[in-house]
């Protein structure tokens, strides 16, 4: 569309065709169990980050994206800054986190407080922050909550700062941990995410809510966790399942043929 209106000069409206049609695939969903088995096999930073991401149904570019200054212990809120969309918005602060995230926040203020001696330590701002709050770059608030384990050149300004750590290494944490749970389902750093949701409409909370949470500007986004919720079909009970169950060897034996 971009293409003909800005140097085709034409109006899309137009042109006669049917745009392709998109598939909605059902996202990967890690029950309960399968997310304790992942964060046994995490340590340190790495569990902090997907119980994150499982705990508040971040993605992981807002995960990383953090900073300091993002995580409010007052009000109990997260506040993620142009997330998809470049939208703004607050989700849940998992309670039983507090204590590893001001652990997190008193390893960042260390790290920071070196590369100030070093001669570091200006964290890259959006927009034009930089210009209007000219010390905020060099403040602890506005550092990010998950930052680089070296310096690098920014390749916005070509200056050595700190920048936040690479998806790749949280990628690669999440597909080693999967493995080692022994889980057959793709290892997908956003699978944390449909986790949440799903889990929460499991409980019982309603679709508006778990939408402000995800932040998804429609309703009909959220609802594709309906048909992944744990109810078995649709929540219709199976004929099955209204049998009485066989009890004890004899019947196992009759049923299958084999000692149990």
């Amino acid at each position: 569309m971009y293409l003909y209106k800005r140097f085709l000069s034409k109006d899309i409206n137009l042109l006669n065709f049917n745009p392709a049609k998109q598939h909605r695939r059902l996202p990967v969903v890690y029950s309960r169990e399968e997310i304790k088995a992942i964060l046994a096999h995490l340590q340190g930073v790495h569990h902090l980050q997907v119980a994150l991401m499982y705990g508040s149904g971040l993605r992981s570019a807002e995960l990383l994206s953090l900073r300091v200054k993002d995580i409010d212990f007052g009000s109990n809120n997260i506040f993620v800054r142009g997330g998809k969309g470049n939208k703004d918005r607050t989700t849940m602060l998992p309670q039983g986190l507090i204590s590893s995230l001001k652990h997190q926040i008193g390893r960042v203020a260390l790290l920071h407080q070196q590369d100030l001696l070093d001669g570091y330590g200006r964290v890259y701002l959006p927009d034009a922050l930089e210009r209007k709050y000219p010390r905020a770059a060099s403040e602890l608030g506005w550092q990010y909550f998950f930052p680089a384990h070296a310096i690098g050149r920014c390749p916005r300004s070509g200056v050595l700062r700190r920048h936040h750590m690479h998806p790749t290494t949280l990628t690669r944490q999440i597909r080693t941990a999967v493995r080692k749970a022994d889980i057959n389902k793709p290892a997908r750093a956003h699978a944390f995410r449909h986790s949440f949701a799903t889990h929460l409409l499991e409980a019982g909370y309603d679709l508006r809510t778990i939408q402000e949470l995800l932040g998804h500007a429609d309703i009909s986004t959220t609802e594709i966790y309906t048909h992944v919720v744990n109810r078995g079909g649709k929540g219709v009970l199976s004929p099955m399942d209204q049998m009485q169950p066989p009890h004890g060897i004899a019947e196992t034996v009759a049923i299958y043929g084999v000692a149990a």
